[in-house]
């Protein structure tokens, strides 16, 4: 069962702040905000949830295709793609765009702000979901509000669940529109933040969007996650991490989890552990993919983190 993954192809450029935003944005001062971060670390990164969600779900074993629209920078990225054996089926090429760019600065406390510049991704609704080609799963991630508004319907016309992972282009909708979404998907994954906000356009408590979806999930970062399926809420305890260096692209990797348990018709608690331990191995890490692990150790990992087998 195949994945197509539906979202941004992007460059990252994460900046690394040595203090904590907090002492230096005056929350009485906001509304005249002018502050300057002297970044000493920096790093370019391949980026992009699509990106990186397909990435992900290679390493785990799992089947899936980003699909997305890049521009005519995008020959660095796309030999990043052929090295590690990612599908390039569904990537489309405007060569009068730049690839869509991020760029991140993250303090001491693992906050961050973030400028992004879409690019060639505004074209990304020119893709289109393919029917009886293999796909088994459909993700809506973070692109432009055309293309998420259009794959959402493809994929339900075609007969493939979708997983609605709303992230930072949740702001782009109304409260009629993300009922839509919520009628069209099988699953949604959304971190706290965006559950709230989820809640707030809708005017629907989290209970009762996880009432009309196989599965509701929220990520709670080292607080864990909570997965509402079938009317039992299963608590997911988040998997210890050796040390913290990047934030950037944890919750791409847990949803790469998601998939792959989706994949392989595995239980919820089990699923749910496998996509946290992805979030825990992915921030071990600069950028958001230069991890890398073999089957073997993440079997033993798993084990060490969660006391069960995989």
């Amino acid at each position: 069962m195949s994945a197509l993954i539906c979202g941004s192809v992007a460059y990252d450029t994460v900046m690394v702040f040595d203090g904590r935003f907090r002492d230096h944005i005056l929350a009485d001062r906001i509304h005249v905000l002018n502050v300057s971060f002297l970044v000493p670390g920096l790093r370019r990164n391949f980026g992009g949830c699509a990106g990186n969600i397909a990435y992900n779900l290679k390493l785990l074993g799992g089947e899936g295709h980003a699909m997305a629209t890049v521009g005519m920078d995008f020959g660095p990225y796309e030999a990043w793609f052929r090295a590690n054996g990612l599908s390039l089926q569904y990537i489309e090429r405007i060569d009068t765009q730049y690839t869509a760019q991020a760029y991140i600065t993250t303090d001491l406390d693992s906050n961050q702000i973030t400028a992004f510049h879409p690019g060639a991704m505004l074209f990304a609704h020119r893709g289109r979901v393919p029917a009886g080609a293999g796909i088994g799963i459909g993700v809506v991630a973070p692109e432009n509000a055309e293309g998420m508004i259009e794959h959402s319907a493809q994929f339900v016309a075609a007969g493939i669940p979708v997983l609605f992972d709303p992230g930072q282009g949740l702001p782009q909708f109304d409260g009629a529109q993300l009922r839509r979404f919520i009628g069209e998907a099988s699953w949604i994954a959304v971190n706290d933040y965006e559950g709230g906000l989820l809640a707030e356009r809708t005017g629907l408590s989290l209970e009762q969007i996880a009432t009309q979806v196989e599965a509701l999930i929220v990520t709670r970062g080292g607080e864990g996650s909570v997965i509402h399926a079938g009317g039992v809420v299963h608590d997911i305890p988040s998997a210890r991490a050796a040390t913290i260096a990047d934030p950037t692209g944890c919750g791409d990797a847990y949803r790469a989890g998601l998939l792959y348990g989706l994949q392989h018709g595995l239980d919820w608690p089990t699923t749910g552990r496998i996509a946290s331990l992805m979030g825990a191995i992915k921030i071990e890490q600069h950028g958001t993919q230069n991890h890398r692990f073999t089957r073997a150790d993440f079997t033993a990992r798993f084990r060490e983190s969660f006391g069960r087998e995989l």
